[in-house]
């Protein structure tokens, strides 16, 4: 009885440990520019309103093969694309480098470094609320009427978290042996945003994409992401109506999980010697 309740004990203490951490890191982001955290929501949404004045104003005569078939305006359809991918980005590349950054911490004996990408993925989760809630908001305001499907993007978010753990278990070991990790994550993004389709209808008559082609990118465990939040806000179409595509990203993601951990636990004894 005294055990359960000392791990009890423990385990409140760690959850409180890490929502401080996550709090303080998102201040620390910011700290000392006028605006503070109010950047950390501006920057995504001026990126959706340069992407959507180019599509939409810029490029319209190209990209009406990418909109045909959408069944909402333009910019809302890209908004649901561009949020988790916004999510994903920053969570997986902040918590990249969390040993290197919180490296004082890494050489502390007692202290539990395997929390820290939890932290960075749950400081990047705090902007992600509030980007799905302002989703939310321009549905509404342009009349796109949202169902219960909508809460589905709980789900999604959760998803996401997990695959972002997994990989940055991975990356956050090895950059601190290989510190050309960050970059190579960087560029992975950089391709991953188009690899993905978030700017572009994979659906689209226009696209004529062959099936060979058509199952590679659907191998892409954010495409997963992508559809998911389109068919929570626009195709209301529930994740057990895909349950193929919905066992291949969990076998994926618990696989990336598990290989991540095991990479973390082998590498971890020697940080504080490399640090």
């Amino acid at each position: 009885m005294k055990e359960a309740s000392t791990n009890k004990s423990f385990i409140k203490d760690t959850i409180t440990l890490i929502r401080t951490l996550a709090k303080n890191d998102l201040k620390s982001r910011f700290a000392g520019s006028y605006l503070g955290i109010v950047w950390a929501f501006m920057q995504p949404i001026i990126t959706v309103l340069v992407y959507w004045f180019v599509f939409e104003m810029c490029l319209t005569s190209g990209t009406q093969g990418t909109k045909a078939g959408i069944q909402a305006p333009f910019v809302l359809w890209l908004l649901a694309g561009l949020v988790p991918w916004f999510y994903f980005s920053d969570s997986w590349s902040s918590a990249t480098s969390c040993f290197c950054e919180y490296n004082y911490l890494v050489k502390k004996v007692v202290f539990n470094i395997s929390i820290l990408p939890i932290v960075k993925i749950l400081s990047s989760l705090f902007v992600h609320v509030i980007l799905v809630l302002f989703t939310f908001f321009m549905y509404t305001m342009m009349g796109f009427k949202l169902t219960p499907y909508a809460l589905q993007v709980v789900y999604y978010s959760f998803a996401m978290m997990i695959l972002s753990l997994g990989l940055s278990y991975i990356t956050s070991a090895v950059l601190v042996f290989f510190k050309d990790m960050r970059e190579v994550v960087n560029i992975f993004l950089q391709v991953g945003i188009w690899g993905t389709p978030i700017m572009w209808n994979i659906y689209s008559p226009a696209m004529h994409i062959p099936g060979p082609i058509m199952a590679i990118i659907k191998l892409n465990p954010m495409f997963y992401i992508v559809e998911g939040y389109r068919d929570s806000l626009i195709g209301r179409v529930g994740f057990w109506e895909k349950p193929a595509l919905t066992l291949y990203f969990w076998v994926f993601t618990l696989a990336v999980l598990m290989l991540g951990i095991f990479i973390f636990r082998k590498l971890k004894d020697h940080f504080a010697d490399v640090l």
